[in-house]
């Protein structure tokens, strides 16, 4: 039975688990194939990443209160975060990594740093 690359269909010589002609062909599949999963998991990354930034600009000090528009202005989005943390008392943190806020009354967020 011939073997033939899964990429290229050129025929496969040498061992009989071997799949591609060359490391090209290998890559050219995998990135094909994991294209949508990639591209779903970096723009996830990069909404942290930049949500990250937003909140470690804002405070400086470790803790802070700050506009939702504020945030809005800067880019924020409120929906993607990388934690959720409830105190004793019912308030409830939204955490990117070691950065948090905590929605107040009045539009407002206090933005605090977690040690």
């Amino acid at each position: 039975m011939e073997r033939l690359c899964l990429e290229c269909s050129a025929k496969l010589l040498g061992r009989v688990d071997k799949k591609f002609c060359d490391d090209a062909c290998r890559n050219s599949y995998n990135n094909r194939n994991n294209k949508d999963t990639k591209n779903l998991i970096r723009n996830t990354n990069n909404w942290l990443r930049k949500n990250y930034r937003i909140l470690e600009q804002l405070n400086p000090e470790q803790k802070t209160k700050v506009s939702r528009s504020k945030l809005i202005e800067k880019g924020f989005d409120f929906n993607y975060f990388t934690s959720i943390y409830t105190t004793k008392t019912g308030n409830v943190y939204y955490f990117v990594y070691d950065q948090g806020y905590l929605p107040l009354d009045g539009d407002y967020y206090a933005l605090v740093k977690r040690e």
